[in-house]
């Protein structure tokens, strides 16, 4: 093939994987962050302690995240085609992208929330936030730069899964190299596609890596050390005001 027959394929393909690696990434977001804030949360110890529930929707998430991805578009046919209307083409793929990618950003997310100083949460609670401040103000806030760590990471492991997906008829990069590069030989093509993959997961890591280390910077300028200090300060004052009243 000449690359003047190539290049509206290619430039398709790749449109066809943003379009599915985009939605299913802000689906995923939407899903996992709450999701894993749950798993923290109802945890041994965690503000909304149920070790019950919390097993139990640790159990499903683990379950969810260790079904390969080809297993899981083939059983999730029938819940695709109810909620697109079909089982093939990018709108169709985007459904187990996005059910695949829950679990194993709520996963993420998880370790991320886990790392935030629980000094900071106690002094939150010290100034009578409930469990919607703590998250609002301490937990999602603190944990940030892993979060957008997380994001990324998960950005990666979707353009994997759509490539996976375009054998299919998913469509995208990956239905180009099976379809050119393995059915009819054409080994350029296969190379080319193979290229543009590693190019784009590159710039996502770079600019991934980049926010994740801006967010973090500007966090440590404004020091959360002192805002631990002061909430904690705050705390006893606020009760002296409230038996003086």
């Amino acid at each position: 093939m000449t690359w003047s027959e190539m290049q509206p394929l290619l430039s398709q393909a790749c449109w066809d994987t943003l379009y599915m690696v985009g939605w299913s990434t802000v689906i995923a977001v939407v899903g996992g962050l709450p999701l894993g804030i749950l798993l923290v949360l109802t945890d041994r110890g965690g503000l909304l302690q149920n070790v019950l529930a919390g097993k139990v929707i640790g159990q499903i998430v683990n379950v969810a995240r260790s079904m390969p991805f080809i297993i899981l578009m083939v059983a999730l046919m029938g819940f695709t085609r109810a909620v697109t209307g079909t089982t093939i083409g990018r709108e169709a793929a985007i459904v187990p992208l996005a059910i695949g990618a829950i679990p194993f950003f709520a996963r993420l997310v998880e370790t991320a929330v886990r790392e935030v100083d629980g000094g900071l949460v106690e002094a939150v609670q010290s100034m009578g936030g409930n469990t919607w401040t703590v998250v609002r103000k301490a937990l999602v806030p603190e944990s940030l730069p892993s979060l957008i760590s997380s994001t990324t990471t998960t950005i990666v492991a979707l353009i994997g899964y759509s490539a996976m997906a375009g054998t299919v008829g998913a469509g995208g990069l990956g239905d180009i190299a099976i379809r050119y590069g393995y059915q009819r030989f054409e080994t350029q093509m296969m190379w080319i596609t193979v290229a543009i993959l590693a190019v784009v997961i590159s710039v996502v890591q770079l600019v991934g890596d980049y926010a994740a280390r801006s967010i973090h910077r500007r966090g440590a300028r404004s020091g959360p050390a002192p805002r631990l200090r002061l909430l904690r300060t705050a705390g006893p004052a606020a009760a002296d005001v409230g038996k003086a009243a």
